[in-house]
């Protein structure tokens, strides 16, 4: 329990002061001279798209009005069963052409590419169903320009994303390979043609605590990694990576459901093994707007998914884990993550069932019980607040008080219901990793712009 508080307390102080430094800075002034620089390079955005006929549209279309001086798309159409290929033909008038592919990723067969006689730097490329993995490996096959950008199908950028998330590569005349930006819930929130016209707070409690999920693995989880080059999640919703590193680290993993993590866990292993100094990091300001799961049912099955993928990433890179030769990222990230991620909630789902017992059978000391279970909740409500206060005291996206006592308020209650239930899930995400289940599971969604 120390060394918990411990280290969430440490991660916590140091990404309070990574956001305070960038805190109130100007919104377009430091961005607009990459309009026009030569640094600037282009950049190809690739979108996933499987059963993704509600939001599709509207997320191509908040891409092209995007602030960024050279871009392509290429809208991957993954053997869709619903109308998403149909619709994106017939929205961006498509065509049908003959282009060049250098194979240089494995993927299943490409059927037939598209490009839209509306806008020429829209592609589509329809091929046999093959997973989110094997779509990105098939649009960097295709891809023109030397940096690509996994969006999800479903999601909105603000406009200035591009530019936040691709700031840090060219200061740092390319030595920062992979950056990822920060992810928020757009149930609420009022979208129209691809663009947040209002911010705003989902009514269902379960949403809500998703907002706050999010903004403690962002704000305080991921900014406190990067300062250090700790970064292993990018995540796939909105990411921008280096694509000869990509190849050579053999691109996305197929056989796995967390590409993401697998992917940059590779980087890392790859940068180590050359002796490079190239580095992954997180870049708060850029927002990515998705859709969360509305139901118990879908957020049970992304949860399970998710901890799949953390338990796959880590078996599948264990000779990294506590290995010297990996510096800080096999000595402290990947224990961290096995620790605190994998097994800490095995040991919190074994605790569920012997507490009750112990108190029954008169095994365990109540005060003490009592103490344990009272610092657990202060814990997890100090970070939820924590992260509430940061969002606040830096990016500021919810602009009402009333929106952010509702954060507080739920934040207080998070390890009394919200906690329990998704610490149950991921612990059925672990053994479904034991049983090698490889299922998505459906991912139904409502849409989220009008």
């Amino acid at each position: 329990m120390v060394l918990s508080i411990s280290i969430y307390v440490v991660i916590f102080l140091v990404s309070a002061k990574q956001l305070r430094k960038s805190y109130l800075l100007h919104e377009q002034q430091p961005y607009q001279d990459y309009l026009t620089s030569y640094d600037t390079k282009p950049l190809t955005v690739i979108v996933p798209a499987y059963n993704e006929e509600r939001g599709i549209y509207n997320s191509v279309r908040s891409l092209l009005s995007m602030n960024y001086p050279e871009y392509e798309i290429i809208i991957v159409n993954d053997g869709s069963k619903d109308r998403t290929l149909p619709l994106t033909i017939e929205k961006f008038s498509m065509k049908p052409i003959n282009y060049p592919v250098r194979k240089r990723l494995l993927s299943k067969p490409i059927k037939q590419v598209y490009q839209s006689r509306t806008n020429p730097n829209v592609y589509l490329v329809d091929k046999e169903n093959g997973g989110k993995a094997d779509a990105l490996n098939a649009g960097i096959n295709l891809s023109q320009y030397p940096y690509f950008c996994s969006i999800d199908g479903d999601s909105v950028l603000d406009r200035n994303a591009f530019l936040k998330v691709m700031k840090p590569i060219i200061e740092s005349n390319e030595k920062v390979i992979a950056t990822g930006g920060s992810i928020r819930i757009a149930n609420g929130c009022v979208i129209k043609r691809g663009e947040i016209m209002k911010i705003a707070l989902p009514k269902s409690p379960l949403v809500i605590m998703q907002v706050i999920e999010y903004l403690r693995a962002f704000l305080i989880g991921r900014n406190g990694l990067s300062k250090f080059n700790l970064l292993l999640i990018i995540s796939g919703a909105f990411g921008v990576f280096n694509k000869e590193w990509v190849i050579k680290s053999g691109g996305y993993r197929t056989d796995t459901v967390g590409e993401d993590m697998e992917l940059v866990v590779k980087l890392h292993q790859l940068i180590k093994d050359q002796k490079s100094d190239k580095k992954i990091i997180y870049v708060p300001d850029p927002v990515c707007w998705t859709e969360a799961p509305y139901s118990t049912k879908i957020l049970r099955r992304q949860r399970s998914r998710w901890q799949r993928g953390l338990f796959e990433s880590l078996w599948n890179h264990k000779h990294m884990i506590g290995n010297p030769k990996y510096g800080l990222v096999g000595m402290a990230s990947m224990p961290f993550y096995l620790i605190f991620e994998l097994f800490g909630v095995i040991i919190e789902v074994i605790g569920y069932f012997i507490v009750p017992f112990g108190l029954l059978f008169s095994m365990i000391n109540l005060p003490i019980a009592l103490l344990m279970f009272s610092l657990s909740v202060i814990l997890g409500s100090f970070l939820s607040m924590a992260a509430v206060l940061l969002e606040e005291w830096s990016v500021n996206r919810y602009p009402t008080k009333k929106n952010l006592i509702v954060l507080f308020l739920y934040a207080l209650t998070e390890s009394l219901w919200y906690k329990p239930m998704t610490v149950y899930w991921r612990f059925e995400g672990i053994i479904q990793a034991f049983q090698k289940s490889s299922s998505w599971g459906e991912m139904d969604r409502k849409g989220i712009s009008e």
